[in-house]
Order: C-alpha cells, then sequence, then structure tokens
C-alpha cells in the first residue's frame, strides 16, 4: 500500500500522478472504515481527498501555512499528516480530535470546529507574516456551507482594502450540512463548464497590452474599457465577478477530483500576487454510494456497516426528534408558530415540519446571527418563531439575543439542542457554557426538561410566555426514561417551579435538566447504604423556584445542585447567588463540568471523568455525609 510509506507531506512530493491517484483511494477506504466503526464527519471528508493530497503535493507545508474551514473536511489531512497510523482512534477518547487542533500537529495551522473563521484567520496570519518580513504561503480552504456566513464577507472585504497576499481555495460541493440556501451558492453552482473563460482572457489581455498605435501605447486603454464591458457579460457567464470586483484574481471553477486539472491550477494561482481566489468543485460523499446519495445524512454519520450504511444501533426517540414532533403539534393549532435554523433542519428535528408547513420554516444557512435577528423581526409582527440551534453554534448569536431581542422583551423561542456533554465531537461541539451564558441575559426565562415528555411540556411553556424571550436546552440523544407519556397534550409549565421527586431526611439534590435523572440513580446507590436523600427536579434555571430552595435550605443542612454546564456562572451558581443574597448559610456543594474546555470522548466516559456519572455522583455525596457524621 502506498499510504503505509507516507510519514508526511515529504513522502507524498515524492510520488508520481498515477500513485496520487491510488493514494486518493486507499485515503477514502481507510476514512470509511474507521468512521463505520467510530462515526465521524464523513461525506465532507471523502469530498476532499484529492483536495487535500494536491494541497499537501504543491504546498511546502507546514512552513506554508494551510487553514481549513470547520475542520470536519479535514481527515484526509489528518490522514497525509503524520497521523495515519492513529487515525483508527478518531474522536475516541485520548485519541485524534475529528477537527483541527494545534496542539495536535504542527499541520493543524488553525483550529476549527465552528463555520466560516478560515478567510479571517489567513489574513492575520498573512499580516503577521508581512509584518515580519517572512516568506511563506497562505492558503485557506472554505466551502461546505459556509460562504453563508456573513464573517466570511467581513474577510473578504478587509482582505481586499488591504491588498493582502494569500490563496483562498472555495471548495464548492453544493453542500453545507444540508442543501444549501439562498442566492450565493446558487451563483456557484451554476457554472461548472466555463473552463475556457481564465484562459481566454489572459491570452487576449496579452495580445491587446501590446497595441500601439505610432509612440502611443492603446492597449492599456483598451483593456480597461474591455473590463468595465466584460463586468456585464461576465455577471452572466461566470461566478468570479463577484470576487474579482471585490479585487481578488479568480481563477475557476476547476474539477476538485480531477489531478490533471487541480495540480497545475493550485501550483499557478499559488505564485500569484496578492489575495486570490481558486475556485473547485467537488461532491460531497465522493467513493461511497451511500454518502453520495445522500450526504447530509452521512455528514455527521453513527457507526455504521460499511456494505449498506445502515447504522449499527438502532436509535431510540431522541430529544430531537421529540421537538421535531412537538412544534409541529403546536403549529397546527396556531398559525402564527414558524420555525427558524441555520444550516441545521435535519440535525435541530425540522426536516418534517419544513415539508409540512413549507411557508412557515426559515433556514438561514450558517448565519445564526442573522436568524437571530429575523427571528426578533417576526415577533415584532406578531409571529411566534422558534428557533432551533445548537448550543454551541447559538453563541455565535450572543450579541443578537441581548440587543435585538432581549432588550426589547420580543417573544422569541430559543430551543437549544445538544446541550451539555456532546461526545466525539469535542470542546468546539459540546454545549456547556449555555446555562451561564444566557443566565446572565435580562428578562429571559430557561428552562431544562429531564426527558422527552418534559421538552413537550417546556415548548408549550415557551411558547404561551409573551413577555420576553425564552429558551430550553437538550442534550443530544434521549433520556432513557421508562413509560414516558408522549401522546397526552402538553401542558405549560408554571413559570419558575421545579418539583420534588424524592422524598428523604439526610440531604437535598436538585438536578437541572438530564443530571436529574443522574441525581435520582445516585440517590437509589446511596439508598440501599442507609442515606436517604431528597431529589428535585429545578425546571427553571430562570427564574429560579425560591420556594423550593428555601424549602430545602429549611430542611437539610447539606444540598447539592447537578447540572452539565460549566461551573461558572451556572445553575449552582444562581443558587448559591440567592442563598448569599437571603443570609443563608446553609452548605451547597455544586456538582458540574469544570471551568474548563471538555475533551471529545464518550458521554459516558465524560460524565464519569468529571464526576457526573450516578455512581460519581453518589460517591461525592457519600464522602461528604461521612465526613459530617465523623
Amino acid at each position: 500500500m502506498i499510504l503505509e510509506k507516507i510519514k508526511n507531506p515529504t513522502d507524498l512530493r515524492k510520488l508520481n500522478l498515477e500513485q496520487l491517484r491510488v493514494l486518493a483511494k486507499e485515503i477514502r477506504q481507510k476514512i470509511i472504515t474507521v468512521v463505520s466503526e467510530n462515526g465521524g464527519h464523513l461525506a465532507s471528508s471523502l469530498g476532499t481527498v484529492e483536495l487535500s493530497i494536491a494541497l499537501h503535493y504543491i504546498l511546502n507545508t507546514p512552513k506554508d501555512k494551510l487553514i481549513w474551514d470547520v475542520g470536519h473536511q479535514a481527515y484526509a489531512h489528518k490522514i497525509l499528516t503524520g497521523r495515519a497510523e492513529k487515525f483508527e482512534t478518531l474522536r475516541r477518547a485520548g485519541g485524534i480530535s475529528g477537527f483541527l487542533k494545534r496542539h495536535e500537529s504542527e499541520y493543524d495551522t488553525f483550529g476549527a470546529g465552528h463555520a466560516s473563521t478560515s478567510l479571517a484567520a489567513a489574513l492575520g496570519i498573512a499580516n503577521a507574516r508581512d509584518l515580519k518580513k517572512e516568506n511563506f504561503k497562505v492558503v485557506a480552504v472554505i466551502g461546505d456551507g459556509s460562504m453563508t456566513c456573513g464573517l466570511v464577507y467581513e474577510a473578504l472585504n478587509t482582505a481586499a482594502i488591504m491588498g493582502t497576499g494569500f490563496m483562498i481555495v472555495l471548495n464548492d460541493n453544493e453542500m453545507s450540512i444540508a442543501q444549501n440556501v439562498g442566492a450565493i451558492p446558487k451563483m456557484f453552482n451554476r457554472f461548472i463548464t466555463d473552463k475556457w473563460y481564465n484562459y481566454s482572457k489572459r491570452r487576449i489581455e496579452e495580445m491587446v497590452n501590446r497595441l500601439q498605435v505610432g509612440q502611443l501605447k492603446i492597449g492599456k486603454e483598451i483593456v480597461k474599457f474591455s473590463h468595465r464591458v466584460e463586468g456585464v457579460v461576465k455577471g452572466l457567464i461566470v461566478p468570479g465577478l463577484f470576487f474579482e470586483e471585490l479585487g481578488f484574481r479568480y481563477v475557476g471553477p476547476i474539477n476538485g477530483h480531477d489531478f490533471n486539472a487541480l495540480l497545475p491550477a493550485l501550483k499557478t494561482v499559488a505564485e500569484f500576487k496578492g489575495p486570490r481566489i481558486l475556485h473547485v468543485v467537488t461532491k460531497k460523499g465522493k467513493g461511497c454510494v451511500f454518502a453520495e446519495k445522500n450526504p447530509e445524512k452521512y455528514h455527521s454519520a453513527a457507526p455504521f456497516i460499511i456494505e449498506t450504511g445502515a447504522p449499527k444501533k438502532s436509535a431510540n426517540l431522541s430529544f430531537t426528534q421529540t421537538f421535531g414532533n412537538a412544534i409541529m403539534e403546536q403549529a397546527e393549532k396556531d398559525d402564527r408558530i414558524v420555525a427558524i435554523t441555520a444550516a441545521m433542519p435535519g440535525g435541530t428535528g425540522l426536516s418534517e415540519f419544513a415539508k409540512k408547513f413549507p411557508q412557515r420554516f426559515f433556514d438561514f444557512g450558517i448565519a445564526e446571527s442573522a436568524a437571530v435577528v429575523a427571528a426578533a423581526g417576526m415577533a415584532c409582527e406578531g409571529l411566534k418563531p422558534v428557533v432551533a440551534i445548537y448550543s454551541t453554534f447559538m453563541q455565535r448569536s450572543f450579541d443578537m439575543v441581548i440587543h435585538d431581542v432581549a432588550l426589547q422583551n420580543l417573544p422569541v423561542v430559543f430551543a437549544l439542542d445538544r446541550a451539555g456533554i456532546v461526545g466525539e465531537d469535542g470542546p468546539t461541539h459540546h454545549g456547556n457554557f449555555d446555562l451561564s451564558y444566557m443566565r446572565m441575559i435580562p428578562g429571559i426565562i430557561i428552562m431544562a426538561p429531564r426527558s422527552e415528555e418534559d421538552l413537550r411540556d417546556a415548548l408549550a411553556t415557551a411558547l404561551s410566555y409573551q413577555k420576553g424571550p425564552a429558551a430550553f436546552r437538550y442534550p443530544r440523544g434521549g433520556s432513557g426514561l421508562p413509560n414516558l407519556n408522549l401522546t397526552r397534550p402538553a401542558v405549560p409549565f408554571p413559570i419558575g417551579k421545579g418539583v420534588w421527586l424524592r422524598e428523604g431526611n439526610d440531604a437535598a439534590i436538585i438536578g437541572a435538566g438530564v443530571m436529574t435523572n443522574h441525581a435520582l440513580e445516585a440517590a437509589e446507590i446511596l439508598e440501599r447504604e442507609g442515606f436517604h436523600l431528597a431529589v428535585a427536579d429545578a425546571r427553571f434555571i430562570k427564574p429560579l423556584d425560591e420556594e423550593l430552595i428555601l424549602d430545602a435550605a429549611k430542611r437539610f443542612r447539606r444540598i447539592w445542585t447537578v447540572e452539565d454546564n460549566a461551573i461558572t456562572g451556572g445553575f449552582g451558581s444562581a443558587v448559591n447567588d440567592f442563598l448569599a443574597s437571603r443570609k443563608i448559610t446553609n452548605f451547597c456543594s455544586v456538582l458540574a463540568l469544570p471551568d474548563a474546555f471538555i475533551e471529545h470522548g464518550s458521554p459516558a466516559y465524560l460524565y464519569d471523568k468529571y464526576g457526573l456519572s450516578s455512581e460519581k455522583i453518589a460517591d461525592s455525596i457519600r464522602r461528604a455525609l461521612k465526613e459530617s457524621a465523623a
């Protein structure tokens, strides 16, 4: 196998064209094999195999800086840069990350897990290079829907003004996670066959530039005039006008799977001066039949059977699916309800809503900030917008939630999927900060349902609350609780009220969200050892159920709070702030995730490592109760 001989890109550059083609097949097979076992971002990385090989073949990495956008399209990059032997550990605890991490490899120039950061990062690196008078190339690879984000255009605008020398590779696969939305992606996808344009333009300009009448050189003036005429025509022919008007030199589109076209194009454009763009066209899921047919499903795939693509484990009904069903139930009764997402209709459970209520579904692409502000506008006109975005991606709209929604007391509903520990995607995707960054916002109510049944009630609560914004957060996967009734009508919670689930007389645990279930299991473990703990479900992070907390403080000397949010500014912090404000001295211990970025690994592994599994919660309480009794 050729791949076994590739320890780094230096080995890659010794190969001939035919060997590169064989290598591409071997890398694809390795990606498919490992992702079928570990899960991961399959379709995106399969689409960039030839592009990854070509970039490292032409560039002198790691001296030349290669910046990948998002990171989930960079599995081949990882394999080519010294991590082939470790690739079987992808996304496993202690193994290599599914995204780019600076501390993992010198080839990972810039960490990436969220979209659309590559151009600004590349611009910064190129400016630093020029300031330090160093000499290396800077190349950013963007695509997979990232061009729908405003951050990209801020960077493009600034780069053009500065005239900074760096290269953008636009990986046009006609997809983001779901089908791309908006006019800009369509512009890129219309003109795949127009390869003749850049060659013709260069040759004609070379000839015209040499024209002169006597001693008067008229060629340059003709070229200037032709550019003005060209602008009208070119806008109808190729997508390059947009970039060239910004000041970028544009080349493409190029077939991103054809080394004969890709290698010379990369080599040529890499040597251009100033800001430039190479537009390559790739196919998401390339080389895997079921991933090509359904790239959205296999964007982030669970472990699957290689021969068929079928999942290895049947999934139970998840919080996400429950949310999707619940919002359709509510929308049937109230035509003011609209659903909004940011490039994640499938991931947030809204695909069926989009089919059933197409006029009331809005996908803004990878533009979370615009989605939130548009929701505010809809609320101004009397609609009931529900914004479904992953917890980690809602961070990108923090200012908009404050300035455009909460400040105006607009009744926008935020459904924060993937809250808490997400698992194998790691620190860029864990939702362990939402309670902290949402709790500080005046006028918002925040709920954390512990079950799929409670999620339905939380949505009903949020939709009925018209004094300002409401948010509820829920994890990936399901609660695993038995005997849930998901067919009864959803009933709004009393605002700011929790509920006692278990009585006891030794101490109390107040849980937030699904951590309440871990608390109940911990109480059962301790019950068998003679410790009797009461357990409450807070339901509301804001406003707190002050009566419930005062009741706990009156009845128990020791209280524990349990949450899967960072310890700084979360639910436990809110409880202690309240107790302090009432000058109550009961000792309240906070069991939460640390003030740190949490690495990747299975949720069960991470919960146990950070003291939030039922066994570790029981251990913490057992030790404390024994110490206080001694």
